[in-house]
């Protein structure tokens, strides 16, 4: 880990952050919910949000696919989804449900503006993300897909939405 000049966790915790949190919904898999706290790590997001029935650390099935991200995340769990966006519209962040839905924007057409915050919401493995929550959404992002399938396992998602916004704000930001 030397070699990779990598942070320690009470340096990644007190570090500079990307303006942007994941919220997610009724996570089932344990593994998912790791696999997104080690994507939340990587990409220096400010915080999880873990609503309903999604597990929370410490748990072994968490800890195996997080590899220690589970403690370096800032991480909080609500009961109710609906309060957490509330919340965050009440903050300032924009709030950016992860679905396929009528007049979703698709990813690689979105274009983050530089000045603000973003929540990405992901749901529920089978179910998505709840229709109120969508109602409640600043914007649904779809990310296209060409193969048979029509759907990406939601912590590959949450990797895919976090290196599209974090990559689109740091060229905009080099180019201003």
């Amino acid at each position: 880990m030397d070699e990779l000049d990598r942070l320690s966790v009470a340096a990644f915790r007190v570090g500079v952050k990307h303006p942007f949190v994941f919220v997610l919904d009724d996570i089932r898999s344990l593994n998912n919910v790791g696999s997104i706290f080690r994507t939340a790590d990587a990409f220096c997001a400010e915080k999880v949000y873990l609503c309903g029935l999604t597990g929370t650390p410490p748990h072994r099935d968490i800890s195996k696919t997080a590899l220690g991200a589970d403690e370096s995340v800032t991480w909080e769990h609500q009961s109710s989804i609906m309060n957490v966006i509330a919340q965050l519209q009440s903050e300032g962040y924009q709030i950016a449900a992860l679905e396929q839905v009528e007049g979703s924007t698709l990813l690689h057409n979105f274009v983050p503006d530089t000045t603000q915050k973003y929540a990405f919401v992901l749901g529920n493995e089978v179910f998505g993300v709840h229709e109120d929550v969508i109602a409640q959404s600043d914007i649904c992002l779809e990310i296209p897909q060409f193969g048979t399938k029509h759907s990406l396992n939601v912590s590959v998602s949450a990797g895919v939405v976090a290196w599209d916004f974090v990559s689109k704000r740091l060229k905009s930001l080099i180019e201003k």
